[in-house]
């Protein structure tokens, strides 16, 4: 098979390349094999690629990928749920990135059909992770006021979409004031678009008619820590997903305890595959339905060619896209 491989670690995306691998070989009895025709390209196989975020053990460093779409071409003996030929995709630790994957059948989700394969590539990670963060471990209910960082993201657009359609009020920062005006027709309540760091907090409290966030979805990191922990509603749950800003962060601990307030970090790919099962599960069964309606939208930025790789990840670095970018394999 053919796969993006990494032949050298650092900041140049011109070491990627599209190279013959050996095959993935046979489903072990809890897998099925897919035939990739798509694969998304998040910030963590930017990473992976500078080599600053190796996979887990059992997945190669040098292949890249979380998440694909596809279809099932063999099964394993104890796949029961699935068969040949079915239109699938899911998330993975890593290796997505190529045209054969073997994957955990638990971690599948059923394309519907009125999708093309590269718009079901863009679902898995940003979906998964805004509805495990926003609503299993956030608690977003209707009603609710979502606070979005970098809403233009992948994952910050999954959120929005469906914390709108779970009847809460979004609102969404971005340095770029055309994200943001198309993230208002996706129903964004509030845009925010941040010049001073320092006016974030006072214009989410204006905003939220001094209440605050109930739920704040952060994917920048350390930069917003202390104005997310000001803007805060009483007893709301701020949910750390980026670190595009840094790691570090001082704050008064007095705010969090006066809030009462919850932090809980989350990251998806080093997670069990039963804890990413799970994850996957309940995105099925509560979200997959306004999907497969066309409610709510997978967010396909732009597709590239598998073999333009480095073209792909140079765009994701330049912050650019308006949503998800994915690689054809297809061809």
């Amino acid at each position: 098979m053919k796969a993006v491989y990494i032949s050298e670690f650092g900041d140049n995306f011109e070491h990627l390349e599209l190279l013959e691998m050996p095959d993935p070989g046979e489903p072990a009895p809890n897998e099925v094999l897919v035939r990739v025709h798509a694969a998304g390209v998040n910030r963590a196989d930017l990473l992976q690629a500078k080599g600053l975020y190796p996979p887990p053990a059992g997945y190669s460093p040098n292949v890249p990928g979380l998440e694909s779409a596809g279809e099932i071409v063999s099964t394993g003996s104890d796949v029961t749920a699935w068969d040949v030929g079915q239109r699938v995709c899911g998330i993975t630790a890593g290796e997505a990135q190529g045209e054969l994957l073997r994957i955990d059948q638990r971690l599948l989700i059923r394309i519907p059909d009125r999708l093309r394969y590269a718009e079901a590539a863009a679902i898995p990670e940003a979906f998964i992770t805004a509805h495990d963060a926003v609503f299993t471990q956030g608690g977003l209910t209707a009603g609710d006021t979502l606070l979005v960082h970098a809403v233009g993201s992948s994952v910050g657009l999954a959120a929005l979409q469906m914390a709108k359609f779970r009847g809460a009020t979004v609102i969404g920062t971005s340095r770029t004031s055309a994200k943001l005006e198309k993230c208002r027709d996706l129903g964004l309540d509030h845009a925010i678009e941040v010049k001073e760091i320092a006016e974030l907090a006072p214009s989410v409290l204006e905003r939220s008619g001094g209440r605050g966030a109930d739920v704040i979805l952060d994917l920048v990191g350390a930069a917003y820590f202390q104005q997310n922990m000001a803007c805060l509603a009483v007893r709301g749950r701020l949910l750390l997903v980026g670190l595009t800003s840094g790691n570090k962060a001082e704050f008064n601990l007095g705010v969090a305890l006066q809030k009462r307030a919850k932090i809980i970090g989350t990251v998806l790919r080093p997670r069990t595959v039963e804890e990413k099962a799970v994850a996957t599960r309940n995105f099925v069964n509560e979200l997959m339905p306004a999907i497969e309606a066309g409610t709510i939208k997978p967010n396909l930025d732009r597709v590239f060619l598998a073999n333009d790789a480095a073209s792909a990840y140079k765009y994701v670095a330049s912050n650019e896209n308006f949503g998800k970018v994915v690689l054809d394999f297809s061809v």
